[in-house]
């Protein structure tokens, strides 16, 4: 059995085809569906059970002897909420818990952090998942903080209660079918789609920033399939722990991103360029890069897709299809 918290979110139900795909058995996700179409995320998935949070102590303790891995991706994953007391319950607290009960259990449990942990950037965007490393780091808003809090957490007691097999992962710009539901949330590849779609240019934000010009913002997007291979060869590569990053190693700009989203439409680029919002302007990242040397080196050989592929699928093979859904 294998249990995958926040299985109907974006990366979650990717997750959870790509397991059902590799013939897992008994799958069960932890999630809230709500009263939007987040439900179609799993809709054609063939699941064991759904849970809520609330049942998800005593479900793992009442089949613990059944769960070969614990997937944990539930968070609140907004960047832009501001209610920080509700973020450490959901992002921190849980997590916590759920980190004692299978270091007590003995479950292999996989996790997600974020690159939102690496802050502006300035200490790079790497680091060895030590006490040391880990209090260079200095989130800019609240989610960030709170998988960074979850992250110190592990490494100042380790040594003392560990699952049989865990792993941190620090996803950059992930992209690709399943996170319709995510409103002022989207990536920016299914926002210009819809923008073009709509009959208007792609819009990006003008820079604010002397280095760099208009759509020349640099991110670290990943293709949502690559981020549930490294999932996956965690799962089955026991011996390999640890805090990763979950990116691509190569930065391209936003406009690359729109440039490919109107390739694979087969139209003629059209960009406007909007001001940051005052309220991120400040907190604006202008260049994220993972540094995949650690899980390289751990073993993960798989290459990864490119953007302009990545986006080509994304568009063709569902945004443009009746049924976008995986």
């Amino acid at each position: 059995m294998i249990l995958v918290t926040g299985g109907a979110g974006f990366i979650g139900s990717n997750l959870v085809a790509g397991l059902e795909a590799r013939e897992a058995n008994d799958i069960v996700v932890c999630d809230r569906l709500g009263t939007d179409e987040k439900w179609r995320n799993i809709a054609k998935r063939d699941l064991s059970d759904l849970i809520t949070p609330e049942d998800l102590p005593g479900f793992v303790e009442s089949n613990s002897s059944r769960l070969d891995a614990v997937f944990h991706l539930g968070a609140i994953s907004a960047t832009t909420e501001t209610d920080a007391d509700l973020i450490i319950e959901n992002n921190f607290r849980l997590s916590r818990d759920l980190w004692i009960l299978c270091a007590r259990l003995r479950i292999p449990l996989i996790y997600a952090s974020s690159a939102a942990t690496y802050g502006d950037g300035r200490q790079g965007f790497d680091d060895d998942g030590s006490r040391q490393a880990l209090s260079q780091l200095a989130p800019l808003n609240a989610y960030g903080w709170s998988k960074h809090l979850f992250d110190r957490w592990i490494a100042r007691h380790l040594n003392e209660q560990q699952p049989p097999h865990w792993a941190g992962l620090k996803f950059f710009n992930v992209y690709g079918p399943n996170e319709y539901h995510k409103e002022g949330q989207i990536s920016v590849a299914l926002k210009n789609f819809r923008e073009v779609s709509d009959g208007g240019a792609a819009v990006l934000f003008r820079s604010h920033h002397p280095d760099y010009k208009d759509g020349g913002q640099m991110r670290d997007f990943i293709w949502v399939d690559d981020c549930v291979n490294i999932m996956i060869w965690l799962m089955e590569n026991p011996t390999v722990s640890g805090l990763f990053n979950v990116g691509t190693g190569k930065a391209q700009s936003f406009g690359d991103l729109a440039q490919a989203v109107f390739k694979a439409l087969n139209q003629q680029p059209e960009i406007r360029y909007i001001d940051t919002p005052l309220p991120i302007r400040d907190k604006y990242q202008y260049f994220t890069e993972a540094k995949m040397t650690r899980l390289r080196q751990a073993g993960y050989s798989k290459s990864f897709t490119g953007l302009e592929q990545g986006i080509a699928r994304y568009v063709q093979d569902f945004l443009l299809k009746d049924d976008p859904y995986l």
